[in-house]
């Protein structure tokens, strides 16, 4: 049984996204591997502090290249459009939680290209942005 001291402990890291922006930090820090990992955090802290100041997007391991990349896989043939398996499983994959359960092109069973890139790169914009909304 969690004590008050402890339950207080978890609700503030929940409020101020502190999980978050620890598993943020350490993925970019293991992807990049930099030579000096205290600079690397320091320049991202910056960049984040930057992103929540003046509303531009914040630091992320996902940019439109690397989704272009995931559509391209996940459409071998040069499709203009994927499944909405293909889309829900991608998106787990790339780690996000809360899908859109109906983006654009759902009903036809066929999501887009930008449909994709653009549900994809707002919930990851909004994940990456580890801190509380002003």
């Amino acid at each position: 049984m969690a004590t008050q001291r402890e339950k207080d402990a978890v609700e503030y890291l929940k409020k101020h996204k502190i999980f978050e922006l620890m598993n943020n930090l350490t993925s970019m820090l293991l992807f990049y591997r930099p030579e000096n990992p205290r600079k690397f955090f320091i320049q991202q802290l910056e960049q984040l502090k930057f992103s929540q100041e003046s509303s531009v997007r914040g630091p992320s391991l996902f940019d439109s290249s690397n989704l272009d990349a995931i559509f391209g896989i996940l459409a071998p043939a040069n499709q203009k459009y994927i499944s909405f398996a293909q889309y829900k499983h991608s998106l787990t994959m790339l780690g996000i939680k809360d899908i859109n359960e109906c983006p654009e092109g759902a009903n036809e069973d066929r999501i887009s290209h930008d449909t994709f890139k653009t549900e994809a790169m707002e919930v990851l914009q909004r994940d990456s942005a580890t801190y509380a909304q002003l």
